[in-house]
């Protein structure tokens, strides 16, 4: 499947320079190791697309809604983040 997303300026930059190997997103949509993300860069200031697509293939999915690590406060406190690592 052909996933479509938009994506800032600065982030778009990242990944096509290899510097940013991930992505998050929020989960309100099916996205399954094997498919193909079509990264849009976007422009919020023009809200318009600038005409730069990378694509890449998903490996990995990895989600949170029912995570149990960490308490309610904890996250509320220090947030989460994402590491990336090859």
């Amino acid at each position: 499947m052909r996933i479509e997303k938009k994506v800032h300026p600065e982030y778009f930059q990242k990944i096509m320079d290899g510097v940013k190997t991930y992505e998050l997103r929020l989960a309100d949509f099916k996205c399954i190791p094997g498919d193909t993300l079509s990264l849009k860069e976007w422009n919020p200031k023009t809200k318009e697309y600038t005409g730069r697509i990378i694509e890449k293939i998903v490996t990995y999915v990895g989600k949170t809604k029912d995570q149990t690590f960490w308490s309610e406060e904890d996250v509320e406190k220090y947030g989460f983040q994402i590491i990336s690592f090859k």
